[in-house]
């Protein structure tokens, strides 16, 4: 079918979808009400643990560097993104439902993207930033002066919102007429493409393919950043340098390790090992436990920020 009809039958097929239908964590009232108060001791967790390192970071002078500068972009991003995601869960859990808007969807979708985007943008920038100050310390105010730390961080932020907004656009132009259920717990590209019956979803598979080469090429440059800061580091003649320079690394690159790690076994696993609660484990793990579990990474591995982090506390304590 072409033409005009064909055209009014497409935005019939989309525009007669008001609302999707998220995953369930489970059916029982009781297990909705404990996840209920699961997903809020994850979101105040989060919410404690950026707040902190972001209003530490702004507050101490001391803390007025490129890595802290870097660190505190990447706070805010995963209270975006993690904010975008649990709150509806915990409605619905609360109120014993599953849906979520059109509209509410396409905002949750567009939001999580640009989050997650930047993020990893971010991260490669911070790998940037480890390996100009363990390779080359003596350039280090001059690569990453305060001007060339603002631009690099909005880099990031803009390469975040050019990717949620073409993949988001794109999307939600398809029409859909497959149902409005989706197998996530939040709304997601691929749950959603598996709803359209239009041969345009391979323009958006287009598109993912064209994003997994960036993020492939973001990694790669981790990868050969961190080969070359091991390098440097291993020449450091003292046993304290090496310790000093490892410690400045290592939660990054554990940050990076679970950010990769989760997401490519989400995306990547073998359909042999498919299974709907496994599928809902694995995407808990790449949405939410990051951006919960990363400001704890970061404090109990480096001894400057945790220094801050206690003045700060006992500072706010004693005012009280």
């Amino acid at each position: 079918m072409t033409g005009p009809h064909a055209h009014r039958q497409q935005m019939s097929n989309r525009s007669s979808i008001t609302q999707f239908l998220l995953l369930a964590f489970t059916d029982t009232r009781e297990l909705q009400l404990l996840h209920f108060w699961l997903l809020l001791g994850i979101y105040l967790a989060a919410l404690l643990g950026n707040g902190l390192i972001i209003t530490t970071i702004a507050w101490d002078q001391h803390l007025h560097t490129p890595m802290y500068f870097f660190l505190l972009n990447l706070a805010l991003l995963d209270l975006g993104s993690i904010t975008t995601i649990i709150p509806k869960s915990m409605d619905n859990s609360l109120r014993d439902t599953s849906t979520i808007s059109y509209t509410g969807c396409a905002a949750q979708l567009f939001f999580y993207f640009f989050c997650a985007s930047a993020e990893f943008s971010l991260l490669t920038i911070m790998s940037y930033d480890r390996y100009v100050a363990i390779c080359k310390p003596l350039h280090y105010g001059t690569l990453l002066g305060s001007r060339a730390c603002v631009h690099m961080a909005a880099a990031a932020w803009a390469t975040g919102f050019l990717n949620a907004l073409l993949h988001t656009a794109n999307t939600f132009s398809l029409p859909l007429c497959k149902g409005n259920a989706l197998g996530q717990f939040f709304c997601e590209i691929p749950q959603i493409l598996k709803l359209s019956c239009s041969q345009s979803y391979l323009r958006e598979i287009g598109l993912l393919m064209f994003g997994a080469f960036f993020f492939e090429g973001c990694f790669v440059f981790i990868v050969v950043s961190y080969v070359q800061i091991f390098r440097a580091v291993l020449r450091i003649p003292s046993e304290q340098g090496r310790h000093k320079a490892f410690s400045t690394c290592l939660p990054h690159l554990a940050v990076v390790s679970l950010f990769v790690s989760t997401g490519i076994f989400a995306y990547l696993k073998p359909p042999s090992i498919f299974s709907p609660s496994l599928d809902l484990l694995v995407s808990v793990l790449y949405s939410l436990v990051p951006p919960a579990v990363n400001p704890l990474i970061y404090s109990m591995r480096n001894q400057e920020l945790k220094d801050a982090l206690w003045k700060r506390m006992t500072g706010f304590l004693l005012k009280l």
